[in-house]
């Protein structure tokens, strides 16, 4: 069996940064032919395509991905080595790749990745965006998975996979006042303001419902898809919000704000957004164990 000719390596490594062969091959001084044959090499050696092509840009496949990575860790180790000759070394780390959607709690998000942030070996990336441009990631094999409030509606055909990680509750959080009485709900949301998530929230659907089948018509006095903002305008406003409580857990534990009303029947849902892979990211299979014990459907 061939060794990995390492010079293909380095090309392959050029033409992963330049996301094209001709840019590559200006950059190490060789013909785009004698790259791509070179390129072609790589790939028969390894058994996978590397790259597709993509609106005229050579794009990562999955095991293109996996080749960078580990390309990657091959020149740092040689970095290393020069570094530890020089007294200087480094250690060698695996990667996790995350996205979450903008508008999750980031607390939840934090309790999340805390095993993680304490170990050396690990590289923790998380980015930030809407659904679609993190789903457009995830299917460029550029991010291992997709947090997200909502699941993906289920099709036979599709290779994107929704798994329940955790199950917050909801409640209706206001400012700390003496001597308010008890809150009686849902009589008093017709005069109470409220402050809501907006229509595209499950939790804000299900607490709809909850009012309709009351006869209540609540005063709404915003409504906001980011929880981070959702946590301001409950700490500044005189309005009660409907939150998770994760999201306002420390001004909860302070008495910044107190719960007025805990909504058993409603919860926020927080999956993880994967797709079918033949190379899954061992890192990312740990979270999903943990998320695991979570889904009443494991």
């Amino acid at each position: 069996m061939a060794e990995l000719n390492y010079h293909h390596l380095h090309y392959f490594y050029a033409i992963a940064r330049e996301r094209s062969l001709t840019r590559a091959a200006k950059r190490l001084h060789v013909s785009q032919s004698a790259l791509s044959t070179q390129l072609r090499k790589l790939e028969e050696r390894l058994g996978h395509p590397l790259f597709v092509r993509e609106n005229r840009q050579l794009t990562l496949t999955e095991a293109g991905r996996i080749a960078l990575e580990h390309a990657q860790a091959i020149f740092r180790t040689g970095d290393e080595l020069v570094g530890a000759l020089r007294g200087r070394a480094v250690g060698s780390r695996a990667v996790l790749r995350i996205g979450a959607v903008a508008t999750l709690s980031r607390n939840w998000q934090l309790e999340l990745f805390r095993p993680l942030l304490g170990r050396a070996d690990v590289d923790l990336v998380l980015r930030s965006g809407t659904l679609r441009e993190l789903l457009a990631q995830l299917g460029a094999h550029a991010l291992d998975a997709v947090l997200s409030s909502v699941p993906l509606p289920r099709d036979a055909e599709s290779r994107l996979h929704s798994q329940l990680l955790d199950r917050q509750p909801v409640g209706l959080v206001g400012r700390r006042v003496r001597g308010r009485r008890p809150l009686r709900f849902p009589e008093d949301l017709r005069t109470q303001p409220v402050v809501l998530p907006s229509l595209q929230s499950g939790m804000r659907a299900e607490f709809d419902r909850l009012l309709e089948e009351a006869g209540v018509v609540p005063t709404i006095l915003a409504e906001v898809d980011d929880m981070a903002m959702l946590r301001l305008i409950a700490r500044e406003s005189d309005a009660l919000s409907l939150v998770p409580l994760v999201v306002v857990q420390d001004e909860l534990r302070s008495g910044a704000l107190v719960e007025r009303h805990r909504l058993p029947q409603v919860t926020e849902d927080f999956y993880a957004i994967t797709t079918s892979r033949r190379f899954p990211n061992p890192l990312l299979r740990e979270l999903l164990e943990r998320g695991r014990r979570a889904d009443p459907a494991a």
